[in-house]
């Protein structure tokens, strides 16, 4: 006999778990399948996706403990800290981080247990159509459910004929389980998973060759804050490349060996002890047997989604990776929590003109809205105000002085159109920011708001400011 539920959702990621949590608040009979690969030592099925499991969570973990290492070796003499005999230890490094993702991972097992969401390991995938919604298995189980909710995540492009064996060379699982500090260290690709990781070992020793085929580097970013990032983090030691054409990939038993043609053409050839791959990231749609009850998936991977995330299936919906709009695990969750509203017939809404991105370099790199170059692009007239945080009590004192907060608003309404933050704090500071975006708000608002002082919030008040020519303390 098949199990029935309410609603079945496909994945126990970001989206998933969200969506399955707050549909059973919501009074639904609930279930969510997940079948990822990712080892549990204690052999325990592993919610949270990427994610939890291998991606955000553990890579801030290795984040904050290579920023103290290095703060620790640059710059506490300057504030008078002494150390002598300064290592890193990269075993207990892991360790803690692998604590952190048995401690999340665990907690959203504990969050099914509450809200009475049934965990059911295994792969999900449709039969047809039932009675009263839809026929899938999950593993070797049958299951029924009136509404699906397929949440099923990306997993990383791979670069082609080379075999990814997350020892010499990696993605994003294997780059986090380096185990010693590699001498040389090579990656492809310079976006967020490129420059978080290669600020990681950077910063324990390593050095850091970073190739991007991009002409421009971070041009996903504002323009002004892509250049002040390329400066700071060559500064820094990584050696960023753009505009290159990779060739040749030569994997050894202890280095790989990468031609390319840089943007000159002219022909390189560079040998590391490790490479890291991460050239974006591909929908999960293999296995859900779309095919076979038509559900529609575009050539890009992505299931098809209206505003809603309905799909063009009845009672069948999609979030997160697997349909349109950034691929980024806060996405993900608003869609979770909209489409269990929905389905109970409340207003669930994602505005997806407000979803903040964060690069959790140091610096850090935030931002939400459009770029000044989309709006030059688009024929927008508009007005802007940049702050740098050297102008900034509080970052003076914390000793973060680089970077800027820059404002976007319509020249004509005031509106806020963008805010694009490179500098310490960004990825808190730009919640702010999407708080004013969501309501609508003005240059003038902001400007208007009384902001603690020291703080480093006052960076988007005296930007604010600045709209209007009126900024106080630059």
């Amino acid at each position: 006999m098949s199990k029935a539920f309410d609603i079945l959702v496909i994945g126990g990621g970001p989206g998933g778990y969200v969506a399955a949590i707050r549909a059973a608040q919501l009074g639904f009979t609930v279930a969510c399948c997940e079948s990822n690969p990712y080892a549990d030592p204690r052999g325990k099925p592993r919610l949270g996706g990427t994610c939890l499991n291998v991606g955000c969570i553990p890579s801030k973990a290795l984040l904050h403990t290579s920023h103290l290492f290095s703060e620790a070796a640059r710059n506490f003499s300057g504030q008078g800290i002494e150390i002598s005999a300064l290592t890193i230890n990269v075993a207990k490094m892991l360790a803690r981080k692998n604590a952190i993702v048995d401690r999340l991972t665990d907690g959203i097992s504990m969050l099914f247990k509450k809200n009475k969401v049934a965990f059911l390991p295994g792969h999900g995938a449709f039969i047809g159509k039932a009675a009263n919604g839809w026929k899938l298995t999950v593993g070797k189980d049958e299951v029924e459910a009136k509404q699906v909710i397929i949440a099923t995540g990306s997993k990383a492009r791979h670069l082609p004929n080379v075999p990814v064996d997350n020892k010499i060379v990696c993605d994003n699982i294997g780059a986090l389980d380096i185990d010693t500090v590699p001498k040389r260290l090579l990656i492809i690709g310079a976006g967020a998973i490129g420059l978080e990781m290669g600020s990681v070992w950077s910063r324990l020793g390593a050095e850091v060759t970073i190739l991007e085929a991009m002409p421009d580097f971070l041009a996903v970013a504002d323009i002004d804050v892509a250049k002040e990032a390329l400066k700071i983090f060559t500064k820094q030691g990584l050696a960023i490349h753009t505009g290159v054409t990779i060739g040749e990939v030569k994997v050894g038993k202890k280095n790989v060996t990468v031609s390319y043609a840089d943007r000159n053409g002219k022909a390189v050839r560079v040998e590391a002890d490790r490479l890291i791959v991460s050239i974006g990231r591909i929908p999960n749609t293999e296995g859900l047997n779309a095919d076979a009850v038509g559900l529609q998936v575009n050539d890009r991977g992505q299931i098809e989604v209206d505003a809603h995330c309905k799909t063009n299936l009845a009672g069948v919906w999609a979030i997160g990776d697997i349909a349109r709009g950034p691929m980024l695990a806060h996405k993900a969750m608003e869609e979770g929590a909209q489409v269990a509203e929905l389905i109970a017939g409340q207003a669930g809404h994602v505005n997806l003109d407000a979803i903040p991105s964060v690069i959790y370099t140091n610096p850090e790199i935030a931002w939400v809205g459009r770029t000044e170059q989309q709006l030059k692009a688009e024929g927008t007239d508009y007005k802007a105000g940049r702050i740098p945080f050297l102008a900034n009590g509080r970052a003076l004192g914390m000793d973060a002085p680089e970077g800027f907060v820059k404002i976007l608003a319509d020249a004509k309404t005031d509106r806020i159109l963008g805010v694009h933050i490179i500098g310490a704090g960004a990825s808190e500071l730009i919640s702010e920011a999407t708080v004013a975006m969501e309501f609508a708000g003005a240059s003038e608002d902001l400007a208007r708001i009384c902001h603690a002082h020291p703080t480093l919030s006052e960076t988007l008040h005296e930007a604010a400011l600045a709209c209007d020519k009126r900024a106080l303390h630059f």
